[in-house]
């Protein structure tokens, strides 16, 4: 099957979009409004996106609580979401007027970072603590601006729970990392295995 974007005529009862990227790591955002309120919201359009310097990015339809926190105070956390988190994470999805904290809604503990003043999830097994280097909108292929809003952080502080650290290394099946799927699903990332990049004669 083919079919344009600009139709969406895919056929399915689902738009599988979604379902094609993935899996996608998920962005469990914390951050502090200007008026001291504290928020906490899971994003799973999140990534990675360098390593020198640690540059992460999160994004959403629209300005939500996360981004509007984060361009008033030029700060966020990133908490590493595992799977005994996971239907904490969910219920901080849930659409609470903005000053409520997701944080006393989900049964999580909202402790202060190191560096930043942005609030991290107690019972994360990792936490990036970040500071906004831009907030951009792209643009579509008619030069408009979309809906979207996209907000990159260098990374400035990181916490790790040494109960996930084995051998020098980050152990996937202690720490259970979840993933967006399609949908309304999920995957667990605890079944790893290793692969050596090939060797060629440029290196």
């Amino acid at each position: 099957m083919f079919y344009t974007t600009e139709s969406n005529r895919h056929g399915l009862a689902h738009d599988p979009f979604k379902a094609i990227v993935s899996p996608r790591p998920i962005g469990w955002i914390g951050s502090k409004g200007r008026d001291g309120s504290i928020n906490l919201a899971p994003y799973s359009f999140f990534n990675a996106v360098a390593d020198r310097p640690k540059l992460v990015m999160f994004s959403s339809a629209g300005r939500k609580h996360s981004q509007r926190n984060a361009a008033e105070t030029g700060v966020f956390t990133c908490n590493f979401v595992s799977r005994d988190l996971a239907e904490k994470m969910n219920l901080s999805s849930a659409a609470l007027p903005y000053g409520d904290s997701e944080f006393d809604f989900a049964g999580l503990t909202a402790k202060p970072a190191e560096l930043i003043d942005a609030p991290y999830v107690g019972e994360a097994f990792a936490v990036l603590e970040c500071k906004v280097t831009e907030i951009i909108e792209p643009k579509t292929l008619s030069g408009e601006p979309s809906e979207n809003v996209l907000v990159f952080g260098e990374v400035v502080g990181i916490r790790i729970d040494e109960a996930i650290v084995r051998d020098g290394r980050l152990d996937m099946s202690i720490a259970r990392p979840l993933a967006r799927m399609g949908y309304m699903d999920y995957s667990e990332g605890s079944e790893v295995f290793e692969m050596v990049r090939p060797k060629t004669q440029q290196g």
